[in-house]
């Protein structure tokens, strides 16, 4: 029987939790398959993997095909770094504006809608495309996530670049789940024991990382180069714990995308693994 094929996202956001296999210093108990968030979304819901973190948004629109795996997530208390839009025009005069969002987020694009609509009554117009941070360079404002956010942090003024964790975090008090860990209910039913043991080993990496954040600072200062001490600052903002206070925060992201009408309904903060780290 072929390993567990589990995703990875392929920004320098997600080293913490993956360096050690990286290192060799843990082996994965199944293949690692790296992509962007909406790629990793698609092959998860489309069966091509059979766990994979998955935006938190995307996990709730189908929900009734995955389970909700413990411990796991990417996310953050109040600033994310990576989850941004560059707009030079100030967030309440966006009503009616153009908005360029990136087609790699499924959880930034819901985030965005969320604040700009709950908190700002502001309604924009969107459309995609495989470049924002080319269309922030141009004037327009742009959603950006991962590197290319962290891109925009050195190309543009501070007080065009609003970052979405933050802005969540003033408005809600809670904390933003991004990205969540997800395996699809036939590899679960099918194949409990990979499962956990494939979510034991991302646990035990992501303790490796945590534990030596010069280190994997170190490995995606090689990968992106940075300013000095970016990227040891960076890891410490974002959470990797899907713990009581980032669950609060992802049912209350859930019931505001349903307040939106992105999705349906919002799905129960439950995990079904026996046996899976908790």
């Amino acid at each position: 029987m072929a390993a567990l094929r589990c995703g990875r996202i392929g920004y320098t956001n997600d080293l913490p939790i993956f360096a050690a296999f990286d290192e060799g210093v843990l082996q994965f108990p199944g293949s690692l398959h790296s992509g962007v968030p909406t790629e990793l979304n698609a092959m998860l819901i489309g069966s091509k993997l059979d766990l994979s973190p998955i935006s938190s948004a995307a996990f709730a629109k189908a929900a009734g095909q995955l389970a909700l795996l413990p411990e796991l997530c990417i996310g953050a208390r109040d600033d994310v770094i990576s989850v941004v839009l560059v707009s030079r025009t100030p967030l309440l005069a966006l009503d009616g504006q153009t908005i360029v969002l990136t087609d790699e987020s499924a959880s930034g694009v819901g985030l965005l809608r969320v604040l700009l609509e709950r908190r700002y009554c502001v309604r924009a117009r969107y459309e995609r495309s495989h470049d924002p941070l080319d269309a922030a360079r141009a004037g327009k404002p742009a959603l950006l996530i991962g590197d290319h956010a962290i891109d925009a942090r050195f190309l543009f003024e501070d007080e065009h670049i609003y970052d979405l964790g933050r802005l969540w975090h003033e408005w809600t008090g809670e904390d933003m789940v991004f990205a969540v860990w997800a395996a699809r209910a036939e590899a679960l039913q099918s194949r409990p024991a990979e499962v956990a043991a494939c979510v034991q080993a991302l646990v035990d990496a992501r303790a490796w990382g945590l534990a030596r954040v010069n280190d994997v600072a170190a490995r995606a200062q090689q990968a992106k180069p940075r300013p000095p001490g970016f990227y040891e600052s960076y890891y410490r903002t974002l959470k990797f714990t899907l713990d009581a206070a980032a669950e609060r925060g992802l049912a209350a992201f859930w019931s505001e995308l349903r307040a939106i009408g992105e999705i349906d309904r919002v799905p129960k903060v439950t995990f079904e693994a026996a046996g899976v780290a908790r």
